[in-house]
C-alpha cells in the first residue's frame, strides 16, 4: 500500500514513520510512504500557497491551485502521485467537518485501496473546491479541532498500516474487540455519522482566485461571499455551524 501526503511540513512525518512497527512496514516493502511539498507546486516567485478568506474572518486559506498540481502533476525526478492504472487510488483531505474516521472504514480501505493521497491543511483549512474538484472524501479523526491535519494523517496511516497482512501478528487483530464489537456498535447506532458538518465544527472556506478552472471546469467561490454584505456572509457561515 502506498501513502502519499500534501503538506507544507513533510519532515514533521519523519520521526513518527521512523519508528517501531511502520518503520519496519516500510523496511518489509509492505508500504510506501512519501510526504510531498505543497511548496513545491507553487508557481509565483514567492512561493505562494495560502491567502486571506473570501467573506473575511481571521487567518489564511490554503489555495486550491498548488494542491491540484500536486495531486495531478508527475515530478521531474522520481514518480509523481499519479498512480498506475491498476491501482484503486483514494483522495482524501483532513477536515475538522469531515466524517469520522472509525475502525471499520480502516478495514475497509485497507481492503480495496492501494493508494491513499491525503490532503493536510493548517491554518484555516483548505479552499473548498479542492473536495469538489478531486471528488475527495473529508474525513475528521474526532470532533475536535487540531493545529494541522499532519497529525490525523498519522493516526489514519498507523490505523491501515497495522492492518496490512503480515505487519503485525494476525492473531492480535483477530483478538481484538474492534474486529468483533465495536464495529458493528458503530454501524447499528450511528457513530460514523459523528464530526461530520451536522456537528456544526467548521463551515467551508475560500480563498483566492474567485473562479477555480480545473480540467475544463469552473469551480466559483459562492456569491454571498463575494458580497461584502457581513450579515448575509455570517448567515451563511452559521447555515454549517448549527447556530
Amino acid at each position: 500500500m502506498r501513502f502519499d501526503i500534501i503538506t507544507i511540513f513533510p519532515h514533521i512525518f519523519d520521526s513518527y514513520f521512523n519508528e517501531s512497527i511502520i518503520k519496519r512496514a516500510v523496511q518489509k516493502k509492505k508500504v510506501k510512504i512519501k510526504a510531498w511539498n505543497l511548496w513545491d507546486f507553487a508557481r509565483d516567485k514567492h512561493k505562494k500557497v495560502d491567502d486571506k478568506p473570501y467573506g473575511g474572518g481571521a487567518g489564511m486559506v490554503l489555495m486550491a491551485e498548488p494542491i491540484l498540481r500536486a495531486v495531478q502533476s508527475r515530478r521531474p525526478k522520481g514518480p509523481g502521485l499519479r498512480p498506475k492504472a491498476s491501482e484503486k487510488t483514494k483522495i482524501v483531505v483532513l477536515s475538522a467537518k469531515g466524517k469520522q474516521f472509525n475502525q471499520k472504514m480502516a478495514y475497509d480501505w485497507s481492503k480495496k485501496y492501494k493508494n491513499l493521497i491525503f490532503i493536510t491543511g493548517r491554518y484555516e483549512g483548505i479552499d473548498e473546491r479542492v473536495v469538489k474538484a478531486l471528488r475527495a472524501e473529508e474525513i475528521s479523526i474526532g470532533p475536535y479541532i487540531t493545529t494541522d491535519g499532519d497529525v490525523a494523517v498519522m493516526v489514519i496511516i498507523s490505523a491501515l498500516t497495522r492492518l496490512i497482512p503480515d505487519v503485525i501478528n494476525f492473531s492480535s487483530l483477530t483478538d481484538e474487540s474492534f474486529l468483533r464489537k465495536t464495529i458493528l456498535r458503530e454501524v447499528e447506532t450511528g457513530l460514523a455519522r459523528a464530526g461530520t458538518a451536522e456537528g456544526g465544527l467548521e463551515y467551508p472556506h475560500y480563498t483566492r482566485p474567485a473562479i477555480l478552472k480545473y480540467k475544463g471546469k469552473k469551480y466559483r467561490v459562492p456569491k454571498v461571499l463575494l458580497s461584502g454584505d457581513h450579515k448575509k456572509i455570517e448567515a451563511w457561515r452559521n447555515r454549517f455551524s448549527g447556530k
